[in-house]
């Protein structure tokens, strides 16, 4: 089995998972950041973060 490293990211935005709307106001808060960013679950929060990766040397 091989391992995985996490790779450092900053949250930049966190939307509550139990919104009526879903993970679509963090989907679109995404979208709008225009650099390289993604939408995670964090389970233990509930919450729906939005995440920029750190740059890769």
């Amino acid at each position: 089995m091989g391992t995985t490293t996490a790779q450092p990211r900053t949250v930049l935005e966190r939307f509550p998972a139990g919104g009526p709307r879903g993970s679509w106001p963090a989907e679109e808060y995404a979208a709008a950041q225009g650099t390289d960013v993604q939408v995670v679950m964090d389970l233990p929060s509930d919450q729906f973060l939005v995440v920029a990766n750190a740059p890769t040397e």
